[in-house]
């Protein structure tokens, strides 16, 4: 079995579909920017290179003998990888087929597109692509979903279509690398504001090529749309694309296959580090530990005026572009800590700075917060913290002054920031579903999660103030936790598996939600009797887990009614939660149950980086087995790839190898590991921690490779 990936061994299983069927469509990057490859054979929307936006702007829609391709009912194939996405389509008399790609290192798309006459005749073909743009360069952060589109002024030129906006500070350049028909639109623009599906986007105009072919003959010919902040970039750009399109979709392939080697090779010059090889005969596992690697990967950004260099957003192709969530980072910590510290401590500094009480991330382009606050924040940052110390080993962290105190004492304020928030009793008061999980209308104010979190905490920042010779401060925050913990046990309902939310009038409202289960196996389970561990295993077999997926919250439940959104109600999850259940698994004692589960979940890997939701196979037709990813539309606006994969590999490196580096020790901590039951062969090689590299195998053997 191969140990490092290629965009082969990644590739999403094809997908072939017709109009608008309930199938999300794909993105592709080159870490300057993204764009959405739409359900047509040329269209793609959501153009992005920051700091030029196009919002959800659609483009290339494509035309054949006149004829636009969506009309015709025929099935178009999507097969991804992360170089690539392919599209193919048969109309009567002609295969074509389109290869659509982000330039690497250039700020633009190219697609090839080839047609193939199945016919017995000489025939000419015209292919005509409708081009359309929205490119802005607004000063300020983008703060909405969405980002911002303006109206663009559009002029036609030889082979292309030049766009920009009134300010001409953003621009966008469309067209083919081949002779053909250039010409604006003949439609008026509109007078006033509309509404997508309405007006939609204004046709800047289009670009019509001629294909002459024999029976059997394939021609190509190729389009490119490049974006920059004055005409000349965007020229620029276009032309180094056009130049040779073909060649540019082979150095997509090489450059992604580059990219994977490195992420797995110390000392490989993209990153700052890297994840360890896993070396296992299980497909299943090693499938998950790559979804993992590459939905961090993928959401890496390099474009010119980060403000922090480098980040790593959330969401893609469709909402929050440059923008980073604390809590989906800390769904990821692990990861990260591994794969690029140096970017993480540069992201770490940047939030301690920032007030974490009063946002939910900060914007890659700016610099300033984004959203409204998010309860999890003080556990997060916490978890990030933690997870930086111990696998680098640099406590020189907790010396600097970010926000002007050292980062010692935010540990502190983060691990007693749940003390302000108490209502009449012990345990902090979360509020209102807005700052918890936003469509589950039961889940508010005093929930088991993030109470328990709160001992986490406590008991997480007195091990780092104990290993800094602090025992008194670790003493206090030890004795906090250990009061707490009683309190959070109090909300569970005997008998039940699940817990209860209190409200502020002291009544308890029942909830089944993961959420409770994950959060309190990964931080209370060894507080909790062995009564209460089996049933809470009891009940996520039976109301939560799906063979192939979870149910977030359980169909048994009475606010399973509230909302159809797929990534906290009944019919789905959010990609993290199958990983971080499978964890609470492992530390609640059942380990064999998650270890059986790896099948079913690999097969959810099959559609490319995990999606911010996967339905569940009861709510949607699985897609070849795999739990199929929610589509963007209302009501589910769920966006097509998440960053909180990296629990994944969280999963495979700490819960099932057992990987747990204490601050302030030299030896590594691998008791709790279960792999072996799985594979007693299976070898975690490369792993970092602090200055040493070594290989932890499944009987917890840890072997240095070499000291750098």
């Amino acid at each position: 079995m191969r140990r490092i990936p290629t965009v082969d061994d990644l590739a999403a299983d094809p997908a072939t579909h017709h109009y608008d069927d309930m199938v999300a469509p794909s993105g592709l990057t080159n870490f300057l920017g993204t764009a959405r490859v739409d359900h047509d054979l040329t269209a793609v929307s959501a153009v992005t290179f920051p700091p030029v936006s196009q919002g959800l702007t659609r483009t290339a829609a494509c035309f054949v003998d006149g004829r636009l391709v969506e009309s015709y009912g025929a099935p178009i194939t999507h097969e991804w990888r992360p170089d690539r996405v392919r599209r193919s389509v048969t109309l009567p008399g002609l295969e074509l087929t389109t290869v659509t790609v982000c330039a690497p290192g250039e700020t633009a798309i190219a697609i090839d597109i080839s047609a193939t006459n199945t016919g017995d005749r000489d025939r000419t073909v015209p292919i005509t692509l409708s081009l359309a743009a929205g490119a802005a360069r607004p000063e300020d952060a983008w703060l909405d979903a969405v980002a911002p589109e303006e109206r663009n002024r559009a002029t036609a030129g030889e082979r292309r279509l030049t766009f920009t906006n009134s300010a001409g500070t953003a621009w966008s350049v469309q067209g083919v690398d081949t002779p053909a028909d250039v010409r604006l639109s003949g439609i008026a623009p509109m007078a006033g504001e509309h509404e997508t599906g309405i007006g939609g986007i204004e046709r800047g105009g289009e670009v019509t090529v001629h294909l002459e072919l024999a029976p059997g003959q394939t021609a190509r010919f190729g389009y490119v749309h490049a974006i920059g902040t004055t005409a000349d970039a965007a020229n620029a750009a276009f032309d180094r694309v056009a130049a040779d399109l073909p060649a540019v979709i082979a150095a997509a392939e090489a450059f992604w296959n580059r990219q994977l080697d490195a992420a797995f090779r110390p000392g490989n010059g993209e990153f700052s580090g890297h994840l360890p090889v896993l070396e296992t005969s299980s497909e299943a596992l090693q499938r998950l530990y790559w979804w993992g690697a590459l939905g961090v990967i993928w959401f890496r950004r390099d474009f010119e005026g980060n403000v922090l260099g480098r980040s790593y957003d959330t969401l893609m192709p469709n909402y929050w572009a440059t923008t980073t969530f604390i809590w989906d980072y800390s769904l990821s910590s692990t990861a990260h800590a591994l794969l690029d510290p140096a970017v993480m401590k540069r992201q770490l500094r940047h939030w301690i700075d920032s007030d974490i009480h009063t946002h939910f991330g900060t914007s890659s382009l700016t610099g300033g917060p984004v959203g409204r606050w998010y309860s999890v924040n003080d556990h997060a940052m916490t978890r990030l913290v933690h997870d930086y110390l111990r696998y680098t080993r640099d406590t020189a962290l907790l010396d600097e002054t970010p926000g002007g105190r050292p980062v010692r004492e935010h540990l502190r304020e983060w691990a007693l920031a749940w003390q302000s928030l108490r209502g009449t009793g012990p345990l902090a008061d979360y509020g209102e579903i807005d700052n918890l999980l936003e469509c589950v209308s039961s889940y508010t104010h005093e929930v088991a999660s993030l109470n328990a979190a709160n001992v986490w905490n406590l008991r997480t920042v007195a091990e780092i103030l104990a290993a800094q010779g602090d025992t008194d401060g670790a003493a206090a925050l030890a004795a906090e936790a250990d009061a707490l913990v009683k309190a959070v046990a109090g909300l569970y309902l005997p008998g039940t598996g699940h817990f209860a939310a209190r409200q502020p009038d002291g009544t308890r409202v029942p909830v089944r939600h993961v959420y409770d289960f994950s959060v309190v196996g990964t931080s209370v389970a060894a507080d909790l009797d062995e009564g209460t561990r089996s049933e809470m295993v009891a009940f996520f077999r039976r109301e939560l887990q799906t063979e192939a997926w979870l149910r977030s919250l359980s169909p048994w439940d009475p606010d399973a009614s509230f909302s159809p959104r797929p990534d906290h109600q009944w019919n789905g999850a959010y990609p993290a939660w199958p990983a971080d259940a499978a964890r609470s698994l492992v530390a609640l004692g059942a380990p064999e149950v998650a270890l059986d589960w790896l099948p079913g979940l690999a097969r959810s890997a099959n559609q490319g980086p995990p999606g911010q939701a996967h339905f569940t196979e009861e709510a949607m037709p699985a897609v070849n087995g795999g739990a199929r990813k929610a589509p963007p539309q209302p009501p589910y606006i769920i966006d097509w790839a998440c960053s909180s994969a990296g629990a994944y590999a969280a999963l495979v490196i700490e819960s099932f190898f057992g990987v747990d580096p204490k601050p302030g020790s030299d030896g590594l901590d691998t008791s709790k590991g279960c792999i072996a039951a799985l594979d007693p062969h299976a070898v975690l090689r490369g792993l970092r921690i602090g200055d040493r590299l070594v290989d932890v195998h499944a009987d917890g053997r840890v072997i240095d490779q070499r000291v750098t």
